[in-house]
């Protein structure tokens, strides 16, 4: 049997970069908000089926998980990043980031905790390389990768038999990326950032990497390629 894995934010971008790459040997659940993005999504890729949710909706949430008895790998990657000043960053802003970057991590990780240790699992959290350095102008975004990262620190601590990896990749060639780089003013240029393909590689080595648990994993962009 396929070794299963579930994988948030995989209709596009990195998600769908490492559902690719895991394709050829898990099981995959494609999780997202589009169902129908998802579906054509699975369409292409062997033993995969949608998995449509909202994730800041706990209720559907517990739900949609309900049925789950043992997983073997959980992938975070769905995130939101809106970029301002502090002093021009509203109450909403840092409550819709901080909601999908990291209460719905941590929530979804706990209802599939039960899962996960029956399966000796893995927990694949995407960071970002502000999670480790924050910079002018992205405070919430920051600050919820920062406390992605001290969530994977303590679930790895407290959850021996799971492994627990963190990857902090630079800019990578997304959708989101283009946003940010709207909001930034700048010209979007997707030969300057990382493929999302190589953010896959690297979980793929993770993941494969059976005789040891890669606990953090940095990532960026080539200096001759670099923005």
């Amino acid at each position: 049997m396929r070794p299963l894995a579930l994988i948030t934010g995989a209709s596009r971008g990195i998600g769908a970069a490492i559902a690719s790459a895991l394709a050829p040997s898990h099981a995959l659940l494609l999780g997202g908000r589009d169902e129908s993005r998802l579906r054509d999504r699975a369409a292409g890729l062997p033993h995969a089926r949608p998995f449509a949710v909202e994730l800041t909706d706990h209720a559907a949430l517990a739900a949609a998980v309900a049925g789950i008895e043992h997983l073997d790998l959980l992938v975070h990657s769905a995130g939101v990043a809106t970029l301002g000043p502090v002093a021009r960053t509203p109450a909403r802003v840092w409550r819709d980031t901080l909601e999908v970057n990291v209460i719905a991590v941590a929530e979804l990780t706990r209802l599939l905790l039960p899962a996960l240790r029956a399966a000796r699992g893995q927990v694949v959290l995407i960071n970002s390389s502000v999670g480790l350095d924050a910079y002018p102008n992205c405070g919430s975004y920051a600050a919820s990768k920062f406390a992605a990262r001290a969530f994977a620190d303590a679930l790895r601590a407290e959850e021996p038999g799971l492994r627990v990896t963190t990857v902090y990749p630079g800019r990578v060639a997304t959708d989101m990326q283009r946003s940010i780089r709207a909001q930034e003013r700048g010209e979007y240029v997707a030969e300057h950032y990382l493929r999302p393909e190589s953010v896959a590689a690297a979980v793929l080595t993770a993941v494969t990497t059976r005789e040891a648990q890669v606990q953090d994993i940095s990532i960026r962009a080539v200096p001759a390629a670099s923005h």
